[in-house]
């Protein structure tokens, strides 16, 4: 399966989350490339659109390689992927110097983004968390946990392809997935789409401008 862009993903990511559209969901995206997937998903089925700030904490001169990840939230949460941290020889000074940078990018964001709008009260409702494919799992992961601390009815992981061993480790986190390809020959997300262009700071700000951010 490939898609032309992230609008076709939120496309047929909202035709396979139609069950959902009765149940007044919240979604909630993972910036930056997120937010274009979720935004169609949010108005196919007419829920509110909020984000969820995540970074990766990345190993020094392998930054794709997640050494863990911070959130935002009312206390920032760090989460550390100890097995990696150990293998790659990364110092618990390192990574709290990478997490602390990750973090001011996050504030950096939020502010840009979100200005002063409160987060959504997502306690007691069905919250799909949305982004555009899953390699790793490791900024997913982070972002699930603290989401679930803010009480959720339902917690639902949707994403247009992912990583088939990533996906299997994040069901545990979540009540539901909805995926719709987990191809073996996984070397990265970009590679199922036609068009992978780095998403905006602008774009993310215009896409939640044409979303408001309001109660159901």
């Amino acid at each position: 399966m490939k898609f032309e862009n992230r609008a076709d993903a939120g496309r047929r990511l909202a035709a396979a989350l139609g069950v959902y559209a009765e149940r007044r969901p919240v979604v909630l995206a993972l910036p930056r490339g997120g937010v274009p997937v979720a935004a169609v998903v949010a108005r196919a089925l007419k829920a509110p659109l909020d984000l969820v700030l995540v970074r990766k904490i990345g190993t020094p001169g392998q930054p794709e390689l997640a050494l863990g990840a911070v959130v935002d939230g009312a206390h920032p949460t760090i989460v550390c992927n100890a097995e990696i941290l150990t293998a790659t020889g990364t110092s618990a000074a390192e990574f709290d110097a990478i997490g602390r940078r990750e973090l001011a990018e996050i504030e950096r964001r939020r502010a840009r983004y979100l200005g002063k709008r409160a987060p959504l009260d997502i306690a007691g409702r069905v919250v799909i968390v949305v982004d555009d494919g899953i390699a790793t799992g490791a900024t997913v992961r982070a972002a699930l946990r603290v989401i679930r601390e803010r009480g959720p009815a339902r917690l639902v992981l949707a994403v247009p392809v992912a990583a088939p061993d990533a996906l299997k480790s994040l069901r545990k986190e979540v009540d539901a997935t909805v995926c719709l390809a987990t191809p073996e020959k996984f070397r990265g997300v970009g590679q199922f789409y036609d068009d992978f262009r780095q998403v905006t700071d602008e774009e993310v700000m215009d896409l939640l401008a044409r979303a408001p951010i309001m109660p159901a």
